[in-house]
């Protein structure tokens, strides 16, 4: 037995038949359409104080929900290809990215002032 007719015995699902993981991708679009819209713009900055000569940018200034932050910010890290978090309304991406950041926000639908 290969591995594929090993998986497909573990599986018991009926060729042709969608597994359930498709559904949160479907939900997620529906709470996107439903977001909170922001009026006031983003502020961009670079920060490098207290994080041992190391750059970061810092975006603040949401009106939004926390979820939706860490979404904007899940999709900044991946398209950007470096690390960061969001914490406190604000979203930290390492290194001197303001350029590539507010480009990014732009293209989202928000409005950047710091740039």
């Amino acid at each position: 037995m290969d591995w594929k007719d090993a998986l497909a015995s573990l599986s018991g699902l009926p060729e042709g038949e969608e597994t359930q993981s498709t559904q949160p991708d479907n939900e997620t679009r529906v709470e996107s359409d439903n977001k909170t819209t922001q009026t006031a713009p983003l502020h961009v900055l670079i920060e490098k104080k207290g994080r041992g000569g190391k750059t970061a940018t810092i975006i603040e200034g949401f009106e939004i929900s926390d979820d939706e932050i860490d979404e904007i910010a899940r999709t900044l890290r991946k398209k950007l290809g470096t690390g960061g978090s969001s914490r406190g309304g604000e979203i930290l991406i390492q290194g001197d990215r303001k350029a590539d950041v507010v480009k990014m926000l732009k293209e989202i639908g928000f409005k950047v002032k710091g740039y």
